[in-house]
């Protein structure tokens, strides 16, 4: 017997027959002797729906001031009332399924209640769609659970501190769920999906990928952060910061899932536990920047100002030492709004010019076992290289090494590193130990 958070997303709760289905899930621990408190996400497509409606009231945003932007002012203010408001609609997703899991749970004669985050309250902070976990008052969710009730949590969602509903982001019931768990001190958090677990790479794309048994926080973080969208990447964060045991299964399937663990002794196993890849990258190029002290900061301190997030960066000087060519990516989404900042800078900077390249993908490697075995790096290379990948990019961790390529050449180069490093299906079991 013990408290466990189960969390359901969009997938698992995308209809009537979904949600029956995750409430058979829940009064099976019930029946095991567990309290159980659930989270829910908005049933698929649902977020989406209501942001679309809100985009067609709302005007526009407006674009950043670039002349702002060069003088290190503020953008233009965002409206933050809108914002609120906004946030009221989208935050409704989750109450609908909140209450339709209560009432399925009490058709399987599981006594259930439905919480909304700001009937707890979970406290968060202002920043409307991308609001912070703050606090969570638990003591009115302890006296109801000890009734003998199944809780059922809209995740997704909390409380400002002047009581305005607040959202936490894309996946953010994810963090609800983890959150929780490490508030009521549970004992386990299991991630609901639509896939049974964490694989070695993409199955969709290298169909010899294994499903691993355990992988720990910051190899998942590191996943996460590179492109997996199996776990929400603050919800890794949160849960390895507070040690919240945390599984990743199926709604769909009674298979095993994906433990995420602490780091134990698993860097003696596989050295690389698996690789990721992101499409949301587009690269910049700024060819003969003086070689001068402060030119970085002046051409990043405008993308800064525009809210543009730069991710990898790569600087070669020239023979001469006087000049050097920068190159570094951005999201897609945000590469024509940098090649306009920069482009008006150009006469402040002093570059020759700019090239720009949407055509592009990140693939990484990762593995805690980095840190005691040499060689990763030089396998991947010689690997991508083997097969005529030329690699643009290249950025580091202490357990991740991230490449940028050709996106035509994504697949090959999952392929081909997944083998490279002993990862196909018939080379590891589920645990990584090799067992050919």
């Amino acid at each position: 017997m013990g408290l466990i958070v189960q969390k359901f997303g969009g997938t698992s709760v995308a209809n009537i027959d979904c949600i029956r289905r995750a409430a058979r899930r829940v009064q099976a621990a019930v029946a095991d002797g567990h309290q159980v408190v659930v989270v829910v996400s908005a049933m698929a497509g649902t977020t989406n729906q209501l942001l679309a409606w809100c985009q067609d009231v709302m005007p526009p945003a407006p674009q950043p001031d670039t002349d702002a932007a060069l003088s290190n002012a503020a953008s233009t203010p965002i409206d933050a009332d809108a914002d609120a408001n906004a946030d009221a609609v989208v935050a409704s997703g989750e109450q609908v399924t909140c209450g339709l899991m209560a009432l399925a749970l009490q058709q399987l004669g599981v006594p259930a209640r439905s919480w909304q985050g700001w009937q707890l309250p979970i406290i968060t902070t202002d920043s409307f769609s991308k609001a912070k976990i703050v606090s969570i008052q638990t003591d009115a969710l302890l006296q109801d659970l000890a009734t003998g009730r199944v809780a059922v949590i809209a995740g997704f969602q909390g409380v400002a501190p002047d009581g305005r509903i607040t959202t936490l982001g894309r996946g953010g019931s994810d963090l609800s769920a983890v959150a929780l768990a490490a508030a009521l001190h549970a004992d386990r958090c299991d991630i609901y999906t639509d896939v049974d677990g964490v694989y070695t790479v993409d199955p969709r794309i290298v169909a010899r990928a294994s499903k691993l048994a355990e992988v720990t926080y910051e190899e998942m973080l590191e996943m996460a952060s590179a492109g997996a969208k199996v776990l929400q990447t603050r919800s890794v964060a949160v849960a390895m910061k507070c040690d919240v045991p945390l599984q990743v299964l199926s709604s769909f399937t009674d298979s095993p899932g994906t433990f995420v663990v602490k780091d134990k002794n698993l860097m003696e196993h596989q050295v690389v536990t698996g690789l990721t890849y992101t499409r949301d990258e587009a690269k910049v190029t700024l060819f003969n920047v003086p070689d001068t002290p402060g030119i970085a900061a002046n051409i990043f301190g405008p993308l800064a100002a525009a809210q543009i997030n730069v991710d990898m960066i790569v600087q070669s000087v020239s023979p001469n030492g006087k000049s050097t060519d920068m190159t570094f990516t951005v999201a897609k989404g945000d590469l024509a709004r940098s090649v306009t900042a920069l482009q008006a800078i150009q006469g402040q900077i002093g570059f020759e010019k700019l090239l720009s390249d949407a055509e592009v993908v990140k693939v990484s490697v990762i593995g805690v076992g980095m840190r005691s075995h040499a060689g990763v790096a030089a396998t991947m290379f010689a690997a991508l290289a083997d097969k005529g990948i030329n690699i643009q990019v290249i950025s580091t961790s202490e357990i991740k090494i991230s490449v940028l390529i050709a996106e035509a050449y994504l697949e090959l180069a999952l392929r081909t590193l997944h083998t490279a490093y002993g990862l196909d299906a018939d080379e590891i079991d589920v645990t990584g130990d090799k067992i050919s």
